[in-house]
């Protein structure tokens, strides 16, 4: 008997835990991290909020520099991005383990490209980018966990990896 009981339990907890989004609804977490890109490497900070299961919204700063060389002279660039996004996440639907988040959703970002010596009549101006992201972390534990981006459409058109904290959990 104790033995059955003792399963049940386990089951019931299993299921449980394996259903639960990574981030809940009404919590936040802190992204962090580094880039990939043609344009530099560049650094992200940026916040997620679960506004309803499955669904998140958030914001993110990001900045990187590089160096171009356009008809015969050296520019340096610099690109500021402020952008806000929304991804479903998928754990719910696909019966993923809590200890992974994998999602996909869309972003829109305001860009600001800056470049030196004056004179620069490149490709890059400042303006709107819209683009689509999917991506996945790896939870090492309930509050820490390893992001991968891959995206497109927008000023750093490539990839993105770092760290996500959760806060208030």
């Amino acid at each position: 008997m104790k033995k059955t009981f003792l399963a049940i339990t386990l089951l019931a907890i299993f299921g449980i835990s394996y259903g639960q989004s990574p981030l809940s609804v009404g919590k936040s977490q802190l992204n962090m991290g580094v880039g990939l890109s043609s344009w530099g490497v560049p650094i992200y900070v940026g916040m997620d909020y679960g506004i309803i299961r499955n669904i998140s919204i958030g914001g993110e700063l990001s900045f990187s520099s590089y160096n171009e060389d356009w008809k015969g002279y050296t520019y340096h660039h610099n690109v500021i991005g402020i952008s806000g996004n929304g991804n479903y996440h998928f754990n719910s639907l696909l019966k993923i383990p809590s200890k992974f988040d994998f999602y996909a959703g869309l972003n829109l970002g305001f860009y600001v490209w800056s470049s030196s010596p004056s004179g620069y009549d490149g490709a890059h101006d400042s303006g709107l980018g819209l683009g689509a992201q999917v991506g996945g972390r790896y939870y090492l534990s309930r509050k820490v966990g390893l992001n991968l981006e891959l995206f497109g459409g927008n000023a750093f058109s490539a990839a993105k990896f770092g760290v996500s904290i959760k806060l208030g959990h």
